[in-house]
């Protein structure tokens, strides 16, 4: 059985935990809450840690950090829905939606960082203006053209998903009054895709 180190309020964890679900995988995986205070981890382990449990055996996937690499390799452990693509055009689009999602997830995140763990005097206004104005071009991008999914939603949708999710939970979902294409297109992924609901966050 493989372990995952994570907290449990992390979209990137959530990320993983939707990818369990639709490969149907729950079972096999051990879940563990471990120290994710930035303050004290690496910013590449905050969110998450993938590790060898200690049944587990020498062919197992390696530790891993990047939700990235362990959604994928979660992928290949099981035939269906195919969650990336192996090659070709499909792939490339699946890579650069989970690519632009992450993008919002890690401003958003940050943004939550610079509150929590600095003073309010050293907050960084043109600093925070930044990040806002990285999450509103992706936003506004992707609601000229939500991403439609063919037989199954993939690893892009998903991770634009907690993305979403992310926002709603610790930005208030202010996204929400601007972009009316993609709060529908939210609901149809939360209906295709039980897990998003079973893995909300709850404070």
């Amino acid at each position: 059985m493989m372990k995952l180190l994570s907290n449990p309020l992390s979209p990137y964890v959530r990320k993983v935990r939707i990818t369990m679900a639709m490969k149907g995988l729950k079972d096999k995986i051990e879940l563990a809450a471990a120290d994710t205070n930035p303050a004290t981890t690496s910013r590449s382990t905050a969110p998450i840690r993938w590790a060898r449990s200690r049944a587990s055996s020498s062919t197992a996937a390696p530790p891993s950090s990047n939700s990235h690499v362990i959604c994928e390799y979660l992928d290949s452990l099981a035939p269906t829905p195919v969650l990336f693509p192996k090659s070709g055009p499909e792939r490339f689009k699946t890579l650069v939606l989970g690519s632009l999602a992450d993008g919002v997830l890690d401003a958003a995140l940050l943004l939550v960082y610079e509150k929590r763990f600095r003073p309010e005097e050293k907050w960084h206004a043109p600093w925070q203006g930044r990040q806002h104005a990285k999450i509103d071009r992706a936003l506004d991008q992707l609601e000229k053209s939500p991403p439609a999914w063919g037989a199954s939603p993939d690893y892009g949708h998903l991770t634009l998903a907690a993305a979403l999710g992310y926002l709603d939970f610790r930005h208030e979902g202010k996204w929400r009054a601007g972009h009316p294409k993609l709060v529908a297109w939210l609901d149809r992924f939360a209906k295709a895709v039980p897990a998003f609901e079973e893995t909300r966050p709850k404070a």
